[in-house]
């Protein structure tokens, strides 16, 4: 089975880049994640630290820059999540830092993929699909912008800030918080556009396979040769 008839909602359907209603919703999705993506940086740098945290492209790219020291915001008790302001250098959750001109270059082909992916192996009524490469598509926008314009990714949520690993356990980098990355908005859409992408892709393949057995005369007549014409016989 191709990745094409795993991601086909229904074999009537067409492709989804002539489908005017998957590109609404694509565009919606899209429009949405990364305004609530720029808009929440936008407002932790003005106030999570007390004073506006104005930040200079060429010092945050040089690694001058940097985010004045404050105390966490508690934003949901007890103690499972505070705002903390943090530039991120790295990928998703700080991983990978340095590599900003990588990550740049890797999320642009990123998006390029996954508009492929929306337009010609989703169907114009895979909406979980195209929510799902919607939520990735403004995720990876959001950190882009973050990269080409700020010179590095804004981080303001702190999950579990007060919560350590059982057993004096700690992460490689020697934390031992239960979970000591800072994070926003955007990497949460693309995890969850990611995880909402592979769900969709594992059931359609799923429903895929019921259907073939409950009727295998579909793929048995395909698969069967055309009947070849009996030699004349001799004599």
């Amino acid at each position: 089975m191709t990745s094409h008839d795993q991601l086909t909602s229904s074999p009537s359907d067409g492709p989804a880049w002539r489908s005017p209603r998957a590109w609404f919703i694509l565009i919606l999705v899209v429009v949405v994640g990364l305004t609530a993506d720029l808009v929440s940086k936008d407002w932790a740098f003005r106030t999570v630290a007390g004073n506006p945290v104005i930040l200079d492209y060429g010092e945050v790219v040089s690694g001058r820059g940097q985010v004045p020291f404050h105390e966490g915001v508690r934003a949901v008790p007890p103690d499972l999540l505070d705002f903390r302001l943090v530039l991120n250098r790295g990928a998703v959750f700080g991983i990978g830092q340095g590599q900003r001109f990588a990550f740049v270059m890797f999320t642009m082909v990123a998006i390029v993929v996954a508009i492929s992916v929306f337009g010609w192996w989703t169907r114009s009524r895979a909406v979980v699909a195209h929510v799902a490469i919607g939520l990735i598509l403004a995720g990876g926008l959001g950190n882009l912008y973050d990269r080409l314009m700020i010179g590095a990714v804004r981080d303001f949520l702190n999950l579990l800030p007060r919560r350590d690993l059982p057993f004096g356990i700690s992460w490689p980098q020697g934390d031992t918080h239960v979970f000591p990355w800072v994070f926003n908005i955007a990497d949460v859409e693309l995890l969850v556009g990611m995880s909402l992408l592979l769900i969709y892709v594992h059931l359609s393949d799923r429903k895929a396979r019921k259907d073939l057995e409950a009727d295998p005369s579909s793929e048995s007549v395909k698969a069967t040769p055309r009947a070849s014409q009996s030699p004349p016989k001799e004599g």
